[in-house]
């Protein structure tokens, strides 16, 4: 994937970590995300700020508690990648539950028996289990490379606009894989450029897993991005220290970031997979 490291206008702290990211090895990456993660976690504990990921405008947009509304875009992603599967009295596990906010509607509104949330950020962890009280949902600390979980845990795993911060992808497929039961489902949404898409669908297949269904939905989480711009540039003006303000407004997609500027270009676009364990 190209780098964004080189555009001046993401922040110095946010270049300073994309450079180390570009010339490190996939072992010390996954360090180098956890210690940003936690620094961003630390940065805006406030609970206001329930999701972590772009938004998603939803043709088929569910039904919202007026509690939820004000979230609507963000949850209308994490919507639009498990809406096919019946997640019922199954159980579910999301790797990378960021702050928890996805997890929390789904284990509401979709009825799974129990929803694990692991993330590697220890803060993060703690802030969910204290913000969300509901006896089919728990968040743990882990590794989305090393799952602390036995074989056949699940029957439904998803992830969410988290695993390009993986320094290994192959070892974060195959343990999705190894903790899926047979039949189980796996819905991944996220983005890359082209070329790394082809790599990590072969991967996907590689693993073990059938491709059930595939989408590019760039210019739906774009549509997203730019509705809510404003206010998001607002809010973090308010609640992010200023020493970190344009790191965290390029983290966020705001308009007239790196980020934000490679999904206007096509550089990156938006994919979201849903595939099947059959073996």
């Amino acid at each position: 994937m190209e780098s964004i490291g080189d555009k001046m206008s993401m922040g110095i702290p946010a270049r300073i970590f994309a450079t180390l990211l570009k010339i490190s090895p996939s072992s010390i990456q996954n360090r180098l995300w956890k210690w940003w993660y936690q620094r961003i976690s630390k940065a805006h504990n406030k609970v206001e700020f329930r999701f972590m990921n772009y938004g998603y405008i939803d043709s088929e947009s569910p039904e919202l508690d007026s509690s939820d509304e004000a979230y609507r875009l963000f949850i209308q992603l994490y919507h639009m990648n498990i809406r096919d599967v019946d997640l019922n009295n199954k159980q579910v596990l999301e790797v990378g539950s960021g702050r928890g906010g996805g997890a929390s509607w789904i284990a509401k509104s979709k009825s799974p028996s129990s929803l694990i949330g692991v993330d590697f950020s220890k803060e993060a962890v703690t802030l969910c289990n204290d913000w969300y009280e509901q006896e089919n949902l728990n968040f743990i600390e882990g590794n989305a490379q090393d799952l602390p979980f036995d074989a056949d845990s699940f029957d439904i795993v998803y992830n969410v606009e988290s695993s390009h911060c993986y320094g290994d992808i192959n070892k974060f497929v195959s343990e999705v894989f190894r903790v899926l039961r047979k039949d189980g489902y796996f819905c991944w949404t996220d983005f890359r450029d082209e070329e790394t898409m082809k790599k990590t669908e072969e991967i996907f297949q590689n693993v073990g897993f059938s491709v059930a269904s595939k989408k590019e939905i760039t210019d739906e989480v774009v549509d997203a991005l730019d509705m809510i711009n404003d206010a998001k540039k607002e809010r973090i003006t308010e609640l992010v220290p200023r020493t970190i303000r344009r790191s965290f407004e390029t983290f966020a997609g705001v308009q007239g970031t790196p980020v934000y500027d490679s999904f206007k270009s096509g550089k990156l676009k938006y994919y979201r997979y849903q595939m099947i364990k059959e073996n």
